[in-house]
């Protein structure tokens, strides 16, 4: 267990945050965090400011159609309800075939997808520093993701929303860094459990024990 000046949400078993009809744990963020901070977050959800229209439509189509959506059509909500038009698609060149139906369900509903494949750029992972062991395929080219340039690619476009679909750890994180858009996800990539990674905390008491009792660092 971790020391009580630890204790973070996840230790928590009141959740008392959500309703506020229930008496919080000593150390809960929402009691022992600076009140100025807590209302210097919440004030960016006032007014016409982009972050407040963003987080007014999330709560709009929570609110509207929870449990009644999916998450592609959630997405399409979403960009209607902030205004956005152009989507732009940050994806894997593994779902490929996945971003080819979300554009047509995209344009169906009258908005306008564009696309940047995560290799574009053909650069070979020798040339970033990657040893040609580390290749799924050594001995041959094998191009490095380049989300970088798919965001700034994406930016170029001035897209109003940006779309991963199952960009690598990692290679996610530098794309939301360098995305001038807001960004939402749409796959999470896990080759293993068929793009759902939370299987594996679903199971991490029997399939997936190795989790919690691993022998070696990863």
């Amino acid at each position: 267990m971790p020391k009580k000046n630890s204790f973070t949400c996840s230790e928590c078993a009141v959740l008392n945050c959500y309703r506020r009809d229930k008496r919080s744990p000593q150390f809960c963020l929402t009691e022992t965090t600076d009140p100025k901070t807590v209302q210097q977050a919440a004030q960016l959800y006032r007014g016409k400011g982009r972050y407040a229209k963003a987080a007014r439509a999330a709560a709009e189509v929570e609110g509207t159609y929870y449990g009644k959506l999916t998450r592609v059509e959630e997405i399409v909500a979403f960009a209607n309800r902030i205004g956005a038009k152009r989507i732009g698609i940050a994806t894997c060149i593994g779902l490929i075939e996945e971003t080819r139906t979300f554009t047509k369900v995209l344009r169906a509903h009258g908005l306008e997808p564009y696309s940047v494949l995560c290799k574009v750029g053909g650069i070979d992972k020798t040339e970033i520093g990657i040893p040609e062991k580390l290749k799924v395929q050594a001995g041959r080219h094998e191009s490095i993701c380049n989300p970088i340039l798919q965001a700034r690619l994406l930016n170029a476009q001035k897209t109003d929303l940006n779309v991963i679909v199952g960009l690598c750890v990692g290679h996610d994180s530098l794309f939301m860094k360098h995305s001038d858009a807001l960004v939402t996800t749409l796959i999470t990539k896990d080759r293993v459990l068929g793009h759902n990674p939370a299987a594996a905390l679903y199971t991490c008491g029997f399939y997936y024990q190795r989790l919690l009792h691993p022998e070696g660092k990863l």
